[in-house]
């Protein structure tokens, strides 16, 4: 299978050269395709995915496109890429337009994150809590933000199942920039008594 996807890789870098030179390396069992440390496609067990963007969606629907999954410890976990089928392999204007938006959404997101915070750079958030977001659908302060302390704890509690209050005081001192000790008192309370009535609502 390795040299299957190895296969893919070079017959990727042919039909996507106008886009420019492109590199691979080892990321999630497979290998990402980037241009310019730009990843905007994957290759595993010997396919090709696309990265998905609001220009390619309404293709990859139509095409009930596969989408990649990578398993990381026994949990499968959907990423933003979609399978090249060999319709699209045949139709190369196609396949090279695709390839380009997705490269250029790419671009713009990177863009965007490096004018962005991490989560991690936040009061109280660790690496492990940043990635314990990621997993829960929040990648960014805004999302998180959005979201607020209560409903961000609630949808870390469904895949981290261990989380307590201090994750909760955390989350909320982080949203208002600060360290969780100096949450208002009247806040830390109101906290503390809907994190009771949610254990009690769901030990039942």
């Amino acid at each position: 299978m390795k040299f299957k996807s190895y296969d893919r890789i070079h017959q990727s870098q042919k039909h996507l050269a106008p886009l420019g030179d492109i590199d691979y390396r080892s990321q999630f069992g497979g290998y990402s395709l980037a241009i310019g440390n730009v990843v905007f496609a994957m290759v595993s067990e010997g396919e090709l995915y696309l990265r998905a963007c609001e220009e390619s969606e309404t293709y990859f629907f139509s095409k009930a496109a596969l989408p990649l999954i990578y398993n990381k410890r026994g949990r499968p976990i959907v990423l933003n890429y979609y399978r090249v089928d060999e319709d699209l392999w045949q139709n190369p204007d196609k396949l090279l337009q695709l390839s380009y938006d997705a490269l250029i959404n790419a671009r713009r997101e990177k863009s965007v994150r490096k004018t962005q915070r991490r989560l991690k750079d936040l009061p109280n958030l660790s690496v492990n809590i940043e990635i314990w977001l990621w997993e829960a659908g929040i990648a960014d302060l805004r999302t998180l933000q959005a979201y607020g302390a209560r409903r961000s704890w609630i949808k870390l509690r469904s895949v981290k199942k261990f989380v307590g209050v201090k994750i909760l005081l955390a989350l909320a001192g982080a949203i208002s920039g600060i360290h969780e000790a100096a949450l208002p008192a009247v806040t830390r309370q109101e906290l503390l008594d809907w994190y009771h009535r949610y254990e009690q609502r769901h030990r039942r």
